[in-house]
């Protein structure tokens, strides 16, 4: 049987479920002997978008920026950690825009076999379904999607 999965990518927001989305793919990754890596995303676009409407001065868009880039620094060195306790090798990347179009243009262009996700956040109207990336992303990428819940028992596997 072949091995279904060659290269993953784990989109990592900051959120916990998204470190356990890291920590399922490294497993993944070992298990299928596949190529993984881990991707951080500057949603630039929306700190435009709070710009234009008032919430922020393009003064403090660009100290935001700069500490989401300082985020996603720490944030896939923790994946670059979590990957090296399980000897498993992991591509980081960090880019800007708007997550679910990067993401989508990401795994077109580098052949990804599957999509790992932390858990969909809790949508409470229609509108924040649609505004949500982790949603779009489930939504418009053209590979597998996994969406990995909260779950302890992974915490103790991964340990």
């Amino acid at each position: 049987m072949a091995v279904p999965f060659k290269n993953i990518l784990v989109y990592i927001d900051g959120s916990e479920e998204s470190i356990s989305a890291m920590m399922y793919g490294i497993l993944l990754a070992k298990q299928n002997k596949a190529e993984l890596s881990a991707m951080y995303v500057v949603n630039t676009k929306a700190l435009s978008d709070l710009v234009k409407v008032g919430i922020f001065l393009d003064l403090e868009k660009n100290e935001y920026q700069r500490d989401l880039q300082k985020d996603a620094e720490r944030y896939l060195k923790h994946a670059q950690k979590l990957a090296k306790k399980k000897e498993v090798d992991v591509s980081c990347i960090t880019e800007e825009g708007s997550a679910h179009r990067i993401v989508r243009d990401y795994i077109k262009s580098n052949d990804v076999d599957l999509l790992v996700l932390g858990g969909v956040s809790t949508i409470r109207s229609r509108r924040d379904e649609l505004n949500s990336e982790t949603d779009r992303m489930v939504r418009t990428v053209p590979c597998p999607v996994m969406l990995v819940r909260e779950d302890e028992d992974l915490w103790e596997t991964f340990e």
